[in-house]
């Protein structure tokens, strides 16, 4: 996810996005660059003093979006992760798999072309877990985005199109 993200550069081989060679990209390239990723935490990363509405306005306001593109599509995403009745609460009054959706909806918000999930459902109950991915995967398939998801969980990696098993910083097998 790292260096996806361009947070570190490969010390060999290359990381292509979309055709792009990331290592190439310069220092002030980065955050446009990264406009283009939505990103979900293991640990939610939600901002506890804003309210989940907030939370996922956050996000395009980072990405320059108009208030009026904000005041359309944050129900939007709420709505579609069923949380549009937590619009006005604050992260610390939803349960674990409540904030999970939270941080998916303000991931999506941006409409990004790829979707990075690092153990979205470390988290949860086996029960949110699957409602959780079963979210992500309709919501990717949606809008034709590109869903890359770090998990140990066996399980969840069989719902992927693709595995790749990575061992020791080396691709294991695919």
């Amino acid at each position: 996810i790292k260096l996806l993200l361009r947070e570190l550069t490969p010390t060999s081989g290359t990381v292509l996005v979309n055709g792009q060679n990331v290592a190439h990209l310069k220092q002030r390239q980065i955050p446009k660059y990264r406009r283009k990723l939505g990103i979900v935490f293991q640990d939610f990363r939600l901002i506890n003093h804003m309210t989940v509405y907030e939370n996922v306005a956050f996000a395009m306001r980072v990405t320059d979006q108009s208030n009026k593109a904000i005041r359309q599509r944050v129900p939007e995403v709420l709505e579609m992760m069923n949380l549009a009745h937590k619009a006005k609460q604050h992260p610390y009054e939803l349960s674990g798999g409540e904030q999970q959706r939270v941080a998916i909806a303000r991931a999506l918000a941006t409409k990004p072309a790829i979707l990075l999930a690092d153990e979205p459902t470390g988290n949860l109950d086996s029960k949110t877990s699957q409602d959780v991915l079963g979210l992500m995967k309709v919501t990717s398939q949606k809008f034709g985005q590109t869903m890359v998801m770090i998990t140990h969980n066996e399980e969840i990696a069989q719902l992927a199109d693709r595995i790749v098993r990575i061992e020791d910083g080396r691709i294991a097998a695919q």
